[in-house]
């Protein structure tokens, strides 16, 4: 089991900056992979940006130049920065962990005001 707890959303306004964090509890030796998810009102679920246990990482084309996800093995946390926040950025922001299943974060609300 792999416990995910999430912070670091909040209400900026646009061209703003936001850290989103992730921090993983449990069997985290059995992670090889994590992410970011979103989810905006009446919109589908995104994936923003994922990164391997190996280090490499893939994002959504919106979010390229703008967001980067970062690892700290050592403390078992993934962050996610994002600078050059848009309205469009507005959603409910998930950590997921992929182990032998997948976990996921209660979620952390990010609000990009114009």
């Amino acid at each position: 089991q792999v416990q995910l707890v999430e912070s670091g959303g909040g209400l900026v306004q646009a061209g703003g900056s936001l850290r989103l964090s992730c921090a993983a509890s449990g069997s985290t030796f059995s992670i090889n992979a994590m992410g970011w998810y979103r989810q905006a009102p009446g919109k589908q679920s995104e994936l923003v940006a994922v990164i391997t246990s190996g280090g490499g990482t893939s994002y959504a084309d919106s979010v390229k130049g703008r967001f980067t996800i970062l690892r700290d093995n050592a403390k078992n946390t993934v962050y996610l920065q994002m600078n050059g926040l848009e309205p469009e950025d507005t959603a409910v922001y998930y950590c997921n962990a992929k182990a032998r299943a997948y976990y996921w974060g209660q979620g952390t609300q990010v609000t990009v005001s114009s």
